[in-house]
């Protein structure tokens, strides 16, 4: 016959084995009396904090006539595109988690993007109206608020996720396909994913827990009841759970914590970085392809500052290994503007260490921003300068570019000439271009011909437009 513990603290006992309490290390259960056990006291002190989230959002939808089906009609109307744009209502659904006791939620972003109408169910089924506080497209998450009237909440705590270990136990709780809370249970299945390429800053922990639709923006919690992740993505052929969960580390959601009072800011380092291949690992004499190559150091960055150089791998940073790039990219996010961190770098085959300080990417020069009205082949097209911070912003991954960078071409002239978002505008007839206000006045000169130099990934190309405009 199963035993079932009936108490938490019964529960903490039966898992202390395998627990990590402070220095202890975890061991192996001794008997079947240590394995078997009930999630129940866990799940009745932590799924209160875990909320379902609905939303509405108006989508256009191209709906075909039944007279298209005609022949006669298709004769006719075979090169024109055909069907009706009509708008309807969306609805979407997924899962959040409190981390205040004041009603403040984390969720996904993409749980709550585009949506007009947000709604928090709570676990008693009470429902409230949720406003936006912070979205985060690069890391996926989002901060939202529901107006409690003073009652206190149930919530998480964060957990430290550094301190996850592969095999540990898990239970993700969410709203799958809507059918309400669930529970499952796994285990961890691997750490610091960084080639799912969901987000900008990847460093996924796997678990076989099985995640569902509906599952994301909620809880991965541990066993001693905190927050180790939100759950986002899974990997699936069928859109059902194949025991390939991800979720976002609890210490990336801590950041948008500490930047919830206005516009979330990272930190910069002012580098470009390179994979390390097993040929170049071998070139390098390492004994494998592991670090983040520095291939570029912005000059007066916070890199350059700290004495980084062109050509450093950097293999840890305040003692977490950096397998690759991503890594580096990621654990750099999870530091606060002012903090400081102690880089371990290889630099000809020696081992150093460099105190970097974490600064914002600077806005020099301030980005401009105008919007093309006049009659030319950039018309409807924004520009900018382009600095530090605006590069960042739209995940231009070689910093030193500098100059006046396309941000916008959609439903403007320019994107009908090949012109895209993220191009350099160079030249426009024959006059080098140094700001967006001089490219502005170029472009409000008369003229029958125009030619418009871009670069784009390093190569520059001539456009050439004359005729009516």
């Amino acid at each position: 016959m199963k035993k079932t513990l009936s108490t938490f603290t019964a529960l903490a006992i039966a898992l202390l084995p395998f627990i990590n309490s402070g220095a202890a290390e975890k061991q192996v259960p001794e008997s079947r009396e240590q394995v078997v056990f009930s999630y129940a006291p866990l799940v009745k002190k932590v799924s209160p904090a875990v909320v379902n989230i609905y939303t509405k959002k108006k989508v256009k939808v191209r709906g075909v006539s039944p007279f298209m089906n005609d022949p006669l009609f298709q004769n006719f109307f075979k090169d024109v595109p055909g069907g009706i744009v009509t708008e309807r209502i969306e609805n979407s659904l997924g899962s959040g988690v409190i981390l205040k006791n004041d009603g403040l939620i984390v969720t996904n972003n993409h749980v709550i993007a585009g949506g007009s109408d947000i709604r928090v169910v709570l676990h008693d089924k009470r429902e409230f109206e949720a406003k936006i506080i912070i979205t985060d497209s690069r890391t996926d998450l989002a901060l939202l608020k529901i107006d409690t009237a003073g009652e206190k909440l149930n919530y998480l705590e964060l957990m430290d996720s550094d301190e996850l270990e592969v095999g540990d136990m898990v239970l993700a709780i969410g709203n799958p396909f809507g059918v309400g809370q669930s529970v499952t249970s796994g285990i961890v299945s691997a750490l610091a994913r960084s080639k799912v390429n969901l987000v900008d800053y990847s460093s996924f922990i796997q678990t076989d827990a099985a995640i569902n639709p509906g599952n994301s923006g909620g809880a991965l919690i541990n066993m001693e009841g905190k927050l180790a992740g939100i759950n986002t993505a899974i990997f699936s052929k069928t859109g059902g759970s194949l025991g390939i969960g991800f979720a976002i580390p609890a210490n990336m959601a801590a950041t948008i914590l500490q930047n919830n009072g206005g516009k979330i800011l990272r930190p910069w380092l002012g580098v470009s970085t390179q994979h390390i291949t097993q040929d170049i690992a071998n070139s390098l004499g390492l004994k494998t392809p592991s670090g983040a190559l520095l291939s570029e150091i912005i000059k007066d960055s916070p890199a350059d500052k700290s004495g980084l150089k062109v050509g450093d791998i950097v293999t840890s940073v305040d003692g977490h290994n950096i397998d690759d790039e991503h890594a580096l990219h990621f654990r750099t996010a999870t530091y606060l503007i002012g903090s400081e961190a102690k880089f371990k770098v290889l630099r000809g085959g020696m081992e150093t260490e460099v105190l970097l300080k974490m600064e914002a990417a600077p806005e020099t020069p301030l980005r401009d921003l105008r919007t093309i009205t006049s009659l030319n082949p950039l018309s409807g097209a924004t520009i900018a300068n382009l600095s530090p911070a605006l590069a960042d912003e739209l995940r231009i991954k070689k910093g030193s570019l500098k100059g006046v960078i396309v941000t916008n071409v959609k439903n403007s002239r320019a994107a009908t000439l090949g012109i895209k978002n993220g191009d350099l505008l160079r030249r426009v007839n024959g006059v080098d271009v140094t700001s967006s206000a001089q490219a502005e006045e170029l472009l409000n000169q008369p003229a029958t011909k125009w030619q418009i130099s871009i670069e784009r990934d390093g190569k520059v190309f001539n456009i050439t437009y004359s005729g009516m405009l």
